[in-house]
């Protein structure tokens, strides 16, 4: 037995430990942020140690909600100007971590504020007691996205969407999530159906999804001199890079396939159309 030979792993085994998909990882090779340490002459993809750790880093810039061009700028030492990281590789890994770690205690923090919120109202009920309004919402927070919509495109995408927002009555504002929920139980439908990215079912969707975008005030796409293109193609990544949004396209085995169609979908209306 060769004692030497270093450890790896299949792009099987690799994608059921992170919790993701062959298919994702290999998309994570096509757009040059994670290579296989070796093909094998099955065209089998392998992974090594570094391969794995640079996994791991991909993997938690995706919960920090970067999509997968500032992936690659972060893993290349660069910052989203462009500009190279001062300081050596060990280093910039550290403050992403950091940054992760900062994010985790965050959503700890306001999990654990949700739970105290819940409880009370069970406890009112169970006991008879009056409910404190200031104590139900604790945790609720529908602004969470602010700060990423204003870092991504500013303040006044955000403040703008807002007020479109709010703007509505009640009844429209249900109305038009019930739109934004039928579109997405479509896409589901659709992909679960084995439909091509490029069929007519799946681009009739691309075309709904984009006037969507189209329709939110503040957004690149609403904008007349937004590069509508690269926003939908960057929140198409996003679907599939970052679970919070993937969640809206989860077919019934829970895995990201739903969300990888809308990508693949978006992708080829976005070349055609846009």
């Amino acid at each position: 037995m060769d004692t030497t030979t270093l450890p790896e792993w299949s792009i099987q085994q690799v994608a059921k430990m992170a919790g993701t998909t062959s298919r994702t990882l290999r998309h994570y090779d096509d757009v040059g942020i994670l290579t296989p340490s070796r093909i094998g002459h099955n065209g089998y993809r392998y992974y090594d140690e570094r391969a794995l750790r640079r996994l791991q880093r991909i993997l938690l810039l995706r919960d920090l909600g970067l999509g997968l061009p500032q992936i690659a700028d972060a893993l290349a030492g660069r910052d989203p100007e462009g500009n190279a990281h001062a300081g050596s590789p060990t280093a910039a890994e550290s403050h992403a971590l950091r940054s992760h770690l900062t994010w985790l205690r965050e959503e700890q923090n306001r999990l654990a504020r949700q739970i105290a919120s819940v409880q009370h109202t069970i406890d009112a009920l169970e006991g008879g007691e009056k409910l404190m309004a200031d104590k139900m919402f604790d945790g609720f927070d529908h602004t969470q996205y602010k700060d990423e919509v204003e870092q991504r495109w500013g303040e006044r995408a955000y403040a703008d969407s807002d007020a479109w927002w709010r703007a509505k009555s009640p009844a429209e504002q249900k109305a038009w999530q019930q739109d934004v929920a039928q579109l997405s139980a479509d896409w589901v439908r659709a992909a679960e159906s084995g439909a091509a990215a490029d069929s007519d079912v799946a681009q009739a969707l691309a075309q709904r999804h984009v006037e969507w975008l189209r329709s939110v005030p503040g957004t690149p796409a609403a904008n007349p001199g937004g590069d509508v293109k690269a926003y939908v193609l960057g929140l198409a990544d996003m679907y599939v890079a970052d679970e919070r949004f993937g969640a809206n396209y989860a077919t019934a085995d829970g895995g990201s396939a739903g969300a990888e169609f809308v990508r693949e979908a978006l992708q080829v209306y976005a070349a055609a159309h846009l």
